[in-house]
């Protein structure tokens, strides 16, 4: 079975993200990809190709979706800022104020910016655990409130991999009465169109491409990972393809869609808080997100960072065209690019694993195509 190498449109400005796309693709260093961007809230970039399957008896059609891990971050960060701008959650408050039983154990004055920052001291459990916590809501976040932090927190950064979507989804729900997923599906999702989902429902399952995990002697993690416990419960690729994994909320790293619903969603973030036409938070709102909240050597992936609210912030170790861009990246390759100076989004979506959880130069050479476009570099 033979097929295009990519289909979908570009803006002749951005023809270089076409080349850029397929060259992936022709290579075998992407199987099934989508990328797509948008400028003043428009789509100038939607492109999708390849195959959704390791044995290519399924093309990546315009709907296919897919595991993103961590960029589902960046739509839990979301939530978060359009509760604080509706002014139901104060990042700067203890997150007791919200989960009274949270404050046990030393955390009585962790606040709710430091889970959205990766620095609590929350990266992982020090209980011994299974994948099926993964599943268990109740559980997964009964444990995180009862346990001591693993650094004092605020001191130093450490990427909470799979802890971060329970500690800010818990604090959601207190609020809201309601799951994360459920908030991001009424807010976001539904008012948009976006075919992103925190929680797939079954009907879905046969849109999902299939994840092929990266060659086994990558790290994903850096060297101090074990001692702050994102090694448990171990990472298992092959989870992704079951309906429990699917069906679950994982709001950290559980999130399955596509480059197009990706970047529709955070054009909210780049055009002021207003995507079509319609206004989901005010610009300041939008704006928390640039604001620092920690930096320097991440505990956990060993590399310097310099973390805003709930969103990477480019500096020395990553320098990008604009300095008022939030980025996020995802187990594999997947990537969020926002940027509030030129109003763009990138979105970046792919089925073939690479060993990084800080996104890799498929997404990049993408993201440099358009930033040539736009005149950026």
């Amino acid at each position: 079975m033979t097929q295009a190498l990519s289909e979908g449109v570009v803006d002749d400005r951005f023809a270089g993200a076409r080349t850029a796309f397929e060259a992936n693709l022709a290579s075998g260093a992407d199987l099934g990809a989508s990328f797509c961007a948008t400028l003043d809230g428009e789509t100038v970039v939607d492109l999708w190709g390849g195959w959704a399957d390791a044995d290519k008896t399924r093309p990546w059609e315009r709907d296919t979706i897919v595991n993103v891990y961590s960029t589902t971050k960046t739509m839990t960060a979301l939530t978060a800022l359009l509760l604080a701008d509706r002014g139901e959650l104060d990042f700067d408050a203890p997150v007791a104020r919200y989960w009274p039983e949270f404050a046990a154990n030393g955390k009585a004055d962790i606040t709710v910016s430091q889970l959205m920052s990766h620095s609590s001291g929350l990266s992982g459990w020090t209980e011994p655990v299974d994948g099926d916590v993964l599943y268990d809501w109740e559980r997964a976040t009964a444990l995180l409130a009862a346990q001591a932090p693993l650094w004092a927190p605020g001191t130093a950064p450490g990427y909470h991999a799979v802890t971060q979507g329970y500690l800010v989804g818990e604090v959601v729900r207190r609020i809201a009465g309601k799951s994360l997923g459920t908030v991001f599906r009424e807010e976001f999702a539904e008012p948009l169109g976006a075919d992103f989902h925190i929680g797939l429902p079954a009907s879905e399952d046969g849109r999902v491409a299939e994840l092929i995990p990266p060659p086994a002697t990558d790290a994903s993690i850096g060297e101090g990972a074990s001692t702050y416990r994102t090694d448990n419960p171990p990472i298992d690729v092959r989870a992704t393809r079951t309906r429990d994994w699917r069906g679950a909320e994982i709001p950290a790293a559980g999130g399955t869609g596509n480059a197009r619903s990706v970047a529709q969603v955070h054009a909210i973030l780049a055009n002021g808080g207003v995507a079509q036409g319609k206004r989901f938070l005010s610009e300041a709102g939008c704006r928390k997100a640039l604001e620092l909240q920690i930096e320097g050597k991440d505990l956990v992936l060993g590399m310097p960072v310099r973390y805003g609210m709930g969103f990477g912030l480019g500096g020395a170790t990553l320098p990008l065209p604009s300095p008022n861009t939030i980025f996020w990246g995802g187990y594999g390759g997947s990537l969020a690019i926002i940027d509030m100076d030129a109003h763009t989004t990138f979105a970046y979506a792919m089925n073939r694993m690479a060993g990084t959880t800080t996104g890799d130069m498929r997404a990049f050479g993408l993201a440099m195509a358009m930033w040539d476009g736009l005149g950026l570099i």
